[in-house]
């Protein structure tokens, strides 16, 4: 590996909901913040906000991450269930203790998404030095050249 996450950005509370010029602003997902980093040779991190390593417990999302993104990509995200038409964030703390067969049981029962909203890391570049804004658009130019869609699309 010749790389890593950096440590997330966390939200910051504000005193209007209107963005001053230059900030941007993601929907609250009712889920675990998290990196997914996909390395070269397969090897595929999925890293809660605290650094906890959560791949063994999201198999699909791994899976997912190997056959829909190029290696070296970094990401930064929200990981979410989806449950009967809304967000299930008591499947997903029911998903975070189980490993092996009791987490590939509980993915083909709550599946769990990663919504991506930032692009950190690609190829050989890391990107956390970038205006938010060519970040978003490097990430929505590589959603569009692998055929992949966000929440709603």
């Amino acid at each position: 590996m010749t790389w890593s996450l950096p440590e997330p950005m966390l939200t910051v509370p504000v005193d209007s909901p209107t963005l001053p010029a230059g900030w941007a602003a993601e929907p609250k997902w009712d889920g675990y913040r998290a990196q997914l980093a996909v390395h070269r040779g397969g090897r595929v991190l999925l890293r809660s906000r605290q650094g906890t390593d959560m791949t063994g417990s999201f198999p699909e999302i791994r899976s997912a991450a190997l056959a829909q993104l190029p290696a070296d990509t970094g990401l930064d995200g929200e990981l979410v269930v989806w449950e009967a038409g809304r967000l299930a964030f008591e499947r997903l703390q029911q998903r975070l203790a189980r490993r092996g067969r009791g987490a590939s049981e509980a993915a083909g029962k709550w599946p769990a998404h990663y919504v991506a909203f930032d692009l950190l890391h690609q190829g050989e570049s890391d990107l956390t030095g970038w205006p938010y804004r060519q970040r978003r658009a490097a990430l929505e130019a590589l959603f569009a050249e692998r055929g992949l869609a966000g929440p709603g699309r």
